[in-house]
């Protein structure tokens, strides 16, 4: 009895964990901005009318298909019986998904295997074959992956021979524990990547020394302690994206960003966001301008007594950036002594997979839905970046702490990941048309931003512009298509790695290498650029600070106290908005 009485507590965990899996991918689905499953079940109405016109290849389809199936049947047992068997559909080198001995250990799993990767990839050929336009069937393409990516075997508890080996092994604790981690998960809103208890704001990330100097209800300007007796004259402003907190440019001192710029000797600002709440759910896009960007130029050039400060742009701060210097070119005003982009958007024509999500309709909707204000939360943005990742940044996560019952390692770069922030509806839905929509920012005189008509090219100073060579975000060809808009001869340097790990490539440790054009001038094409460029091993952080060298101004003595009379020091750095954090339901 105490025997059948464990078999059907065993039998009850199962169930429960599959059952709770299957909540939490729904929950995951439909929290996604544009709700992608429900996306893809429209589209696929196109697909099957589609197929309905064209069924000779859709019946050539399916034949080649049952044919491949019964030749992996085949092929499985015949290769653990020993017999000879052709060739069949083994996983590739790098997918990590099926790269355990288990799956290849038992016939079963290694059908499964074999199986779920033919059809993932008849899927996808069916719909690259189908007669769509190029728009449609990128999107259809798009979600066609999320629910290939969903659907595999690995993410379901009976159908992950690892998972079933560790539940044997542990007498069925790791799926108790798999459970636990799931339950904590739905209460905080969203995937653990890391062990979030490893980290503190202020105490172990985010702790180059400095004190904020000024705070208004949307962002805290924090200037940072110098490190050198002698600073450069011209202060550096860096604008960090307003989605995720700041710190992703000062993590720990052997990758920060933040401090490396004050070692360089620069006089170092940076804006601190405010996560937004119902209080501030009625800010524009002109308030992120006025009382974010240049807000903070005005108080730097008040506190330094110096008229203008070399400035930095990192992804949605970078456009921001250089709409407020538009503001200024308009009004005449030249606070700006270099322009630095890394991983920004300017030119929205070349936006990657992000641009499945908008479109005229989803648009014209958040339009309608933040007319009268309101809050786009942290984690509908989060997951929809991490959709463009999804085996790495969501399936992985889900098969370790949910399945196997592990918790996961400590890595500040994803504690950050999960330290979301919410943005202004009315913000966030003018950004959606104008970028993403309508690519207006890069028209001349289209928009009005702070009663000012607007044109990129009157911002006359030297651009240095940063991209990723597998930025998902930011492809880096639409990097450089921005670049070429700002300058005759911008340098544009083009880094290998992603959009936060190319970025984050501290000069310290000298890893991976980056490019560099041959030419002065930029082609217009990207890759007639990237044919000619040189391979240079090493950060790119060396090079950005050469370049700046000719911008920094001349030597003069290091401030011994931070702020001035008038802006007084409020607190230490970090400051109370970057320690913000916002938990939500999934």
């Amino acid at each position: 009895m105490e025997g059948e009485s464990s078999k059907i507590d065993m039998d009850q965990l199962f169930s429960s964990i599959q059952k709770s899996s299957q909540e939490l991918t729904y929950h995951f689905s439909e929290k996604m901005a544009g709700s992608p499953m429900r996306n893809y079940a429209d589209l696929y109405l196109l697909l099957a009318k589609e197929f309905g016109q064209n069924q000779e290849m859709w019946v050539k389809l399916q034949n080649r298909y049952l044919q491949e199936q019964m030749a992996i049947w085949m092929n499985v047992f015949a290769s653990h019986s020993g017999s000879e068997t052709t060739d069949a559909q083994h996983p590739p080198h790098e997918d990590k998904r099926f790269s355990a001995p288990e799956w290849k250990a038992y016939p079963l799993f290694d059908y499964i295997t074999q199986s779920y990767l033919l059809t993932s990839r008849m899927l996808l050929e069916a719909v690259e074959g189908a007669n769509l336009d190029a728009k449609t069937k990128k999107k259809m393409v798009f979600y066609t992956k999320q629910f290939i990516d969903a659907m595999a075997p690995s993410n379901y508890v009976v159908t992950n021979p690892e998972v079933l080996k560790t539940a044997v092994e542990t007498k069925g604790e790791s799926l108790a524990a798999g459970f636990k981690n799931l339950l904590q998960d739905l209460e905080k809103g969203r995937i653990s990547m890391t062990d979030e208890s490893a980290f503190e704001v202020g105490q172990n990330i985010a702790v180059t020394p400095g004190a904020i100097i000024f705070e208004n209800e949307l962002i805290q300007l924090i200037q940072y302690s110098p490190m050198t007796n002698k600073v450069h004259e011209q202060p550096l402003l860096f604008v960090p994206p307003c989605i995720n907190k700041f710190y992703i440019m000062d993590l720990q001192p052997q990758n920060s960003l933040v401090r490396y710029a004050v070692e360089q000797g620069n006089t170092v600002f940076l804006i601190s966001w405010k996560n937004i709440t119902k209080k501030e759910q009625h800010f524009t896009w002109d308030d992120y301008l006025n009382k974010g960007v240049i807000r903070a130029m005005e108080v730097i050039r008040e506190v330094t007594g110096v008229p203008n400060m070399n400035v930095f742009g990192f992804c949605i701060g970078g456009t921001l950036l250089v709409c407020a210097l538009a503001v200024l070119a308009a009004q005449k005003k030249k606070w700006a002594a270099s322009l630095t982009l890394m991983t920004a958007l300017l030119e929205f024509t070349d936006v990657g997979d992000i641009g499945v999500y908008v479109d005229r309709h989803f648009v014209e909707i958040r339009e309608q839905m933040f007319k009268n204000g309101g809050v786009v939360p942290g984690d509908e943005l989060a997951m929809s970046f991490s959709r463009l990742r999804a085996n790495d940044l969501i399936w992985a996560y889900v098969v370790n702490n949910y399945l196997k019952g592990k918790v996961p390692d400590a890595f500040d770069l994803l504690y950050w990941n999960g330290d979301s922030t919410n943005l202004p509806g009315p913000m966030f839905a003018y950004y959606l048309r104008n970028t993403y929509l309508e690519n207006n920012i890069v028209k001349p005189n289209v928009l009005t931003m702070c009663d000012m008509p607007v044109d990129i090219t009157k911002i006359n100073v030297p651009v240095y512009v940063f991209g990723a060579s597998d930025d998902h975000i930011v492809p880096w060809r639409g990097a450089y298509q921005s670049a070429r808009l700002l300058n005759a001869t911008p340098r544009f340097v083009l880094g290998a790695s992603g959009h936060i790990a190319g970025s984050i490539n501290p000069a310290s440790k000298n890893r991976r290498n980056y490019w560099i054009g041959e030419t002065k001038n930029l082609p217009e094409d990207p890759d007639t650029w990237f044919e000619q460029a040189r391979s240079i091993d090493g950060s790119w952080w060396n090079d950005w600070t050469a370049w700046s060298k000719p911008y920094v101004g001349k030597e003069i003595p290091a401030p011994k106290l931070l702020g001035s009379a008038d802006y007084e020091v409020i607190e230490p750095a970090p400051g109370r908005y970057a320690k913000e954090r916002v938990e939500k339901e999934l």
